[in-house]
């Protein structure tokens, strides 16, 4: 198969194995070839000010140090040599959810392996985290391309399980991040609303930039079921139901719609990135197009 696209289907994506195959193929061509790099100017700092000269660009010129003095000063920058990523990959029981297709973990984490690749060839720093109601397992974002086998082997021995605790991580990660960071958090997102989104409001004050890539299975947007059914908790264990869906279903659609839309709502007015990945749709069309919308 051509490197220049890889399957459309997930489960035909899965079928190549390792993740560093799959996340090869899933960048390189397909997806490298027709971006330039979407964390462009992410990684720049502000330094100092000094006297404007000549040949500045005017855009540099910093207003409101003029209407204090009266003088004409531009702001220097300093590029980092690095942007600096941290997955946050939530490995929590209901990522399992697999369905028809492949689970919910399963497209994670070639998603993140894909991201992964795609910020190490462009010499960015990433690290990884993996978490359910703690955090699992954590790498220190580097540039070192080495790093790409051993975050590819934690993300395939990592097997979800355990309950979620998705705001309670991002409190503890969030003062490990000592530089300014892209923070992606790849997760179906479900938690408590009120307090997730109060501790998203926190990194934005640290200046921290977010994207939210929240990977979702299609019978949780459509809720199929038809017949009695059984349902068994993936985060508890023991824990079943018995319940008619047809008599559910309509709460459960509002509801499910409800917090959605919620999330996408506060995601936008706190300036985060935000895209909604369903398993059984094509994962190299989805990450491009995100890639695409961060141009």
């Amino acid at each position: 198969m051509s490197a220049e696209r890889a399957p459309e289907d997930p489960l035909q994506l899965v079928q190549f194995g390792s993740l560093e195959l799959i996340a090869r193929q899933l960048v390189e061509g397909a997806i490298m070839g027709r971006h330039r790099s979407p964390w462009k100017g992410a990684s720049v700092e502000f330094v100092e000010h000094r006297e404007y000269h000549p040949g500045d660009e005017i855009r540099h010129i910093d207003w409101r140090a003029f209407g204090k003095t009266g003088r004409y000063y531009v702001k220097e920058f300093e590029d980092e040599t690095n942007l600096r990523a941290q997955l946050l990959v939530d490995a929590s029981g209901s990522m399992a959810w697999a369905g028809r297709g492949i689970s919910k973990f399963a497209y994670a984490r070639m998603l993140a392996a894909g991201l992964a690749w795609l910020l190490l060839s462009q010499r960015d720093a990433v690290g990884l985290t993996l978490f359910d109601t703690v955090v699992r397992q954590s790498q220190r974002p580097t540039s070192n391309r080495d790093v790409f086998r051993q975050l590819t082997a934690a993300l395939e021995s990592a097997v979800p399980g355990g309950e979620t605790s998705l705001a309670g991580v991002l409190e503890a990660v969030l003062p490990t991040l000592s530089r300014r960071s892209l923070v992606i958090l790849i997760s179906d997102c479900f938690d408590d609303a009120d307090r997730l989104f109060g501790v998203l409001q926190r990194y934005r004050h640290a200046r921290h930039e977010l994207a939210i890539l929240r990977v979702v299975a299609p019978e949780e947007e459509t809720f199929p079921f038809d017949r009695p059914t059984q349902f068994r908790s993936l985060e508890q264990s023991g824990q079943r139901l018995l319940v008619d869906p047809v008599r559910l279903r309509q709460e459960y659609l509002r509801q499910y719609g409800v917090f959605s839309e919620r999330l996408q709502q506060e995601c936008g007015s706190l300036g985060i990135s935000y895209r909604r990945l369903v398993t059984d749709r094509s994962l190299q069309s989805e990450l491009g197009a995100w890639l695409a919308s961060r141009q």
